[in-house]
């Protein structure tokens, strides 16, 4: 069973505040962005390729062990998980569905063989270069954005170097050219096998399945994995091919030997980062298919 934490109104409230001021850092400039209708090449991926919408992110939950009281915890119970008892309100475990349990075991065994591997740092975030290569001006995904090296030697370098990628959801946007080059064929069906923790999008996808887990895992847990995603992608497009100058960001030049050089000493910096938020969310799992058994 999950040990409880009552809450009063006051404390909860004060931490529901404190949420969304921390997340509106992300989420306010974001909204302003899309209001004028400006694209951005390295944050709007946290908000379009992930489908946790600004409005959830900031929307602030208790998990599975925090008992709300007060009157304002009332206004939980309009939404189909949370349930009234003697102390207050909480979730009600005994909600989750057949569908729901699934998708917390498949996370809970994806985390856990993630967690089980050592971390792989030869990959060198080349994938982002194999998502452009042999394509036209016109045609790369981040329209206006110049390649640092231009075309032909953005080629070259995808040419010269070995393509190490695990993740399926980055080489499934590998070129048509590109997917041949990679040494590793991951696919959807064989995800749990090629996750290790040194790789940029399995850590920035801790984001991912946390909210897959929303309400059942608490907002903090969320904002602390939007938060790593938020600083692993910033990472993720210095080593890309892009020049982003203009955005403030310095390049980490992985074509050459010092830029991979960086590239891994901070690729092993996130590997040891993420490593206790993936624990978490293990230990979430466990606790919601404890408490699915009683």
């Amino acid at each position: 069973m999950t040990e409880l934490e009552h809450l009063p109104e006051r404390a909860w409230q004060e931490l529901a505040a404190a949420h969304r001021d921390r997340v509106r850092v992300w989420t306010g400039p974001h909204r302003a962005r899309q209001a004028r209708g400006v694209p951005h090449p390295v944050l709007d991926f946290l908000f379009t390729y992930y489908s946790h919408r600004p409005s959830l992110l900031e929307r602030w939950h208790p998990g599975p062990s925090r008992v709300l009281a007060g009157d304002a915890a009332r206004e939980f119970l309009r939404r189909d998980e949370y349930v009234a008892t003697d102390d207050g309100v909480r979730l009600d475990l005994a909600r989750l569905s057949a569908t729901r349990l699934s998708a917390v075991r498949f996370i809970r065994s994806l985390l856990a063989a993630t967690a089980d591997r050592p971390a792989r740092l030869n990959c060198f975030g080349l994938h982002e270069w194999a998502m452009v290569y042999r394509l036209g001006d016109d045609e790369v995904r981040h329209a206006g954005v110049p390649l640092r090296l231009g075309g032909p030697a953005t080629d070259d370098v995808v040419e010269s170097l070995d393509i190490r990628c695990s993740h399926y959801d980055a080489f499934r946007f590998f070129t048509e050219s590109a997917t041949p080059r990679n040494t590793l064929s991951p696919t959807r069906a064989t995800q749990g096998e090629y996750e290790q923790p040194g790789c940029l999008h399995a850590n920035m996808d801790l984001y991912k399945w946390a909210y897959k887990l929303y309400p059942y895992v608490s907002a903090e847990l969320i904002a602390d994995c939007f938060d790593l995603a938020a600083e692993v992608r910033e990472m993720d497009m210095r080593a890309s091919p892009y020049d982003l100058d203009d955005y403030g960001y310095q390049a980490i030049r992985v074509e050459t030997a010092a830029g991979r050089a960086e590239y891994a000493r901070a690729q092993a910096a996130f590997a040891r980062r993420s490593a206790p938020l993936r624990k978490r969310l293990i230990e979430v799992c466990d606790s919601l298919l404890v408490n699915a058994a009683l």
